[in-house]
């Protein structure tokens, strides 16, 4: 009994925040994991699971309730319904859960990854004698910014335009999470929230490399010193070709349109890939603009625009040419690696600035909500891979502000792609082996079946 029990692998139970942008990253991190041994189970809300499009085979499945299991934020109505339900609901059928697996030996949870939004769950995987790692979805800059909420060195409202933070460059209000201003600011309490536990956590994850964020990783080690970079988070294949089963993150919600072979009709460089995400939602006033935009510049341009968001289109917008094509959905990863992009028009969520940097395209940064300002920030100052297209008294980024950040790009400025280049090479040492991303991933590992021994004994 002994021997089969120091046998039995150790098994991580993975609890992703139900969104695409969450699930990805955490997805790609537990693939990481069972590269070096190491069992997961990834474990989403029931409403979620069941609109999944595509689960990897090799990872087990488990759900909870966040109380609307019929249609989950919609059906609630709000935001704060939402949440409220959910941290009733979320933390009792995680209890269960892991009751259940508990009951065998085989599936006994050895550690919880856990999304760092879902604060609850290291006060219940610690009542089971399990050891957590929180997993942070977002950059140690914006983190920073969060954490230092929680401390009460930031306020709402913002009293100074200049905003200076240890270890950080200097920002702006423009350059602040949209969690700051007018009617978001019902959300920063949630966002902040998500540090209110961590120091209960054995270890802190973030999808971000050291060589990205050096100075606040350095920071941030002395004051939670069980801190690790262990990004970035993407299908391998994309950072060192060595996995040629990991093109695709294996989970998503929307099913992809093809667009490959209009890319291989296109001359190299000349694409202007442009999409925004799973969540952004422009006005008709911001998608006429963009339209307009593109069908005015020089370059081929391929447009993500969510069936959802179709109707926003111009009425006489055709959505294949032989200049433009407009999809639904694609794999944003192979087109980013196709030769024939040599720009990407994007929100600047946190896993779409990340797959840019570590393919080496150049960017048009269009922020709308959340850490998409401070990541535009990131790109266009500190790392210098992009242009921040501007908005007007409206928060429209116009026609004309568009089309000159893509010249800019695509017929100008040499300096943004060399940096995108270099950050891409930084990107891929930091994920290959020797890498720091590596050996902290290496060391997690190592310290879990260490845990799990001393468990076992």
């Amino acid at each position: 009994m002994e021997k089969k029990t120091m046998a039995r692998r150790a098994h991580c139970l993975v609890l992703a925040y139900p969104a695409q942008g969450h699930i990805n990253p955490m997805l790609q991190f537990s693939k990481l994991l069972e590269r070096q041994g190491v069992r997961i189970t990834l474990v989403t809300t029931r409403f979620y699971y069941n609109i999944l499009q595509t689960v990897p085979p090799s990872i087990a499945l488990e759900t909870i309730s966040d109380g609307f299991d019929n249609g989950g934020l919609k059906e609630a109505g709000s935001f704060q319904t939402y949440l409220e339900r959910f941290w009733q609901v979320g933390p009792l059928t995680f209890s269960e859960l892991l009751e259940k697996l508990g009951r065998s030996s085989d599936d006994h949870v050895d550690c919880v990854v856990y999304d760092s939004f879902l604060s609850w769950a290291p006060d219940v995987a610690k009542r089971f004698g399990i050891v957590v790692a929180t997993y942070l979805t977002q950059n140690m800059i914006v983190n920073s910014i969060y954490y230092h909420v929680l401390l009460g060195k930031l306020q709402v409202p913002l009293t100074e335009h200049e905003i200076s933070l240890p270890a950080m460059p200097k920002l702006y209000h423009e350059d602040m999470p949209s969690f700051f201003f007018g009617e978001y600011v019902t959300y920063l309490d949630f966002v902040v929230s998500q540090f209110s536990s961590i120091h209960k956590a054995d270890w802190i994850l973030c999808n971000t490399f050291y060589e990205l964020e050096k100075e606040i990783s350095d920071w941030m080690v002395k004051v939670w010193p069980q801190f690790k970079t262990i990004g970035p988070n993407i299908p391998s294949f994309f950072l060192d070709k060595q996995w040629e089963d990991d093109k695709d993150y294996g989970v998503t919600e929307f099913k992809s349109e093809e667009c490959m072979e209009w890319l291989d009709d296109k001359p190299k460089g000349c694409v202007v890939y442009v999409s925004f995400g799973s969540i952004v939602s422009f006005g008709e006033e911001q998608m006429e603009e963009i339209a307009c935009c593109l069908r005015e510049c020089s370059s081929y341009f391929l447009w993500v625009v969510r069936a959802s968001e179709e109707t926003k289109l111009p009425k006489d917008f055709e959505k294949k040419t032989e200049k433009g094509l407009v999809v639904t959905w694609c794999s944003q990863l192979k087109v980013l690696a196709h030769e024939a992009v040599g720009c990407f028009v994007t929100h600047c969520g946190w896993n779409s600035t990340l797959e840019t940097l570590c393919l080496g395209v150049p960017t048009v940064a269009v922020p709308y909500l959340a850490d998409q300002s401070t990541n535009a920030k990131l790109v266009s100052d500190v790392w210098k891979i992009g242009t921040r297209a501007l908005v007007d008294e409206k928060k429209v980024v116009r026609r004309e502000t568009l089309k000159h950040c893509i010249d800019e790009i695509m017929n100008g400025c040499k300096e943004m792609k060399n940096n995108a280049i270099q950050w891409r090479s930084f990107a891929v040492t930091a994920a290959s082996e020797g890498g720091s991303s590596y050996e902290n991933v290496k060391e997690f590992v190592n310290n879990l079946w260490h845990s799990k021994m001393e468990i076992t004994s």
